[in-house]
């Protein structure tokens, strides 16, 4: 499956299937921040929010392809803003008025109310846009090939774990306003990804050529939480239409309803265009600046892993240095776009997307530029939006007992590189986990005791310190660093053998690693420029191939 730049797969739309996987992804994040936003009564708002990720995602996919690791990989919201961006909403000057929960009292269209959720909303934009800064920087200064000598999986394994950990009282209340429908939905996201996953389906497809012909794809592994949302939905549309569910709010299972936020759909307009500072001027504050380094640093460290994997199941060569160096830079770059735009979250490469690869057999650009466009327009086309933001709560809890449990078990299983009947290492996990889950949860309950008098400095460690991907992340890497232990009993060497490490000098890395139309031939060979660390070397500039020039 070489890389190029064509579509050469009996798929005929692969990039509207990339599309199609990261929708739940993209989708679950403005549905989680909408209640720390006290948007939760406020569904139009809730799609505009979907409508901008999905806005901003499109064009960072494009920078990412084009001028970034030049992959073809996708770029979406990233679960690693997440916890520190509810650390943050949690500080006492920032929690919701107990007005906003009650959907009797809001008003989505009074001054008060929108001044609510735009001050928490520019708050987060200047916290995101300062630290992509810090991204930036790392990336294209090449600090990041610096970085990665000391953070290994001891300390991976605690952070990313420690992302979904914490979100685990989102997901169960969710789920809770309705449990037959949130067990239905995981139950078939588990039927779809697990049981049927190697059950193909036969396609029909027509081409000049050959005429009407099908072929076998498996569907099931590709979209198991498209699929399992969808029929739950169906399910309760039906159920809503005989009035199974009940009409008073205040019954168990109202949520369940699809008519509770369906007026959205008629309210949002057929066309919006998000743009910078559509909510305000951002503001920033230290604590929030803080808080969200700590997802920045996790979101790289995971993103290095999905350029070697991408790579490896397009059939590209290992990304050298100066590819993972732009990589890094661009994703700082989306970041600091999405705080501009006010999507609430960053931006990261999507993992399910890079598995995608290896199903649907397609290592090409333009497809992946493909699904970047479908992004933008979905945004642009506010209706589609508003479609998300009428999922039912329980659909959506079950889809995150699924997700998170996913994200945990991610996080976990970095440790299979890790010597892990030492018991040096044994301590570090155990530990670093455990007080990433105690240290926060105390702090949240007693926070007084921990004051300083310095409003501001009282701020940031709210924020570190209920943060517990940061705490557990921060022990994970004292740890590993300090105790003595090998490179083979920390799991380093193996981890790096098979992130591809070993292979940054690949002369033909140049024909995939490049930069576009020519640039690097023009520019990077310059006597001073070459030394960037985002330049190809010269050994790298080799001449480029029909497939790769194609299209860029």
């Amino acid at each position: 499956m070489p890389m190029s730049d064509e579509q050469d797969s009996g798929l005929d739309n692969p990039g509207f299937m990339h599309y199609l996987t990261a929708l739940g992804g993209i989708v679950a994040i403005p549905l989680i921040l909408s209640k720390e936003l006290c948007l939760q009564h406020d569904p139009l708002t809730q799609s505009h929010l979907i409508s901008t990720i999905f806005f901003v995602s499109g064009i960072c996919t494009l920078l990412q392809v084009t001028f970034g690791v030049r992959l073809p990989i996708l770029q979406g919201g990233t679960f690693a803003f997440l916890t520190p961006t509810l650390s943050m909403l949690s500080l006492p000057m920032w929690r919701c008025p107990e007005w906003t929960q009650n959907a009797s009292l809001v008003n989505s269209t009074s001054p008060e109310f929108i001044d609510v959720w735009q001050s928490r909303m520019r708050e987060l934009q200047g916290a995101i846009m300062v630290a992509s800064c810090f991204q930036i920087f790392v990336g294209f200064s090449g600090l990041i090939g610096f970085l990665m000598r000391f953070i290994g999986p001891l300390t991976i394994a605690p952070t990313i774990t420690l992302i979904a950990l914490p979100l685990f009282e989102t997901a169960g209340n969710d789920a809770g306003t309705h449990w037959g429908i949130a067990a239905l939905t995981a139950c078939l996201i588990i039927l779809f990804s697990q049981y049927l996953r190697n059950v193909p389906v036969p396609v029909p497809t027509y081409s000049k050529a050959k005429k009407c012909r099908s072929f076998k794809v498996y569907l099931f592994q590709i979209f198991p939480v498209l699929f399992g949302i969808s029929i739950s939905w169906i399910l309760c549309y039906a159920l809503t239409v005989y009035d199974v569910f009940p009409t008073d709010p205040q019954r168990y299972g109202h949520g369940a309803r699809t008519d509770v936020k369906g007026a959205v759909v008629y309210q949002a307009p057929w066309f919006r265009f998000p743009y910078p500072g559509q909510w305000g001027l951002p503001t920033i504050s230290l604590a929030g600046v803080f808080g969200i380094l700590a997802g920045v640093i996790s979101s790289m460290v995971e993103s290095v892993g999905d350029y070697y994997a991408c790579a490896r199941l397009s059939g590209a060569p290992p990304p050298p240095k100066h590819a993972i160096n732009r990589g890094i830079g661009i994703e700082g770059i989306g970041c600091l776009l999405a705080g501009a735009w006010g999507t609430g979250n960053g931006t990261t490469s999507y993992s399910e997307n890079v598995g995608a690869l290896g199903i649907t057999k397609v290592g090409s650009r333009m497809v992946i530029i493909a699904a970047g466009i479908l992004m933008i327009l979905s945004g642009i086309f506010s209706k589609i939006g508003a479609v998300f933001a009428t999922i039912p709560t329980p659909v959506i809890g079950g889809m995150f007992l699924v997700m998170f449990g996913i994200i945990a078990a991610v996080g976990i299983s970095n440790l299979q590189f890790v010597d892990m009947n030492s018991s040096r290492n044994i301590f570090i996990t155990g530990f670093s986990i455990f007080s990433g889950l105690a240290i926060p949860g105390w702090v949240h309950k007693n926070s007084k005791y921990l004051e300083t008098g310095i409003t501001q400095l009282d701020q940031v460690i709210l924020v570190l310190l209920t943060t517990g991907m940061f705490v557990g992340g921060f022990f994970g890497f004292l740890l590993d660093n300090t105790i003595p232990g090998t490179k083979e009993e920390r799991g380093i060497l193996a981890w790096r053998k098979d992130s591809g490490d070993e292979f940054d000098d690949i002369l033909d890395a140049g024909e995939v690693y490049s930069f576009p139309f020519g640039i690097g031939n023009k520019c990077c060979t310059n006597s001073w420029l070459r030394y960037l660390p985002f330049c190809p070397t010269s050994t790298s500039q080799g001449p480029q191939t029909q497939d790769i020039s194609t299209a860029l």
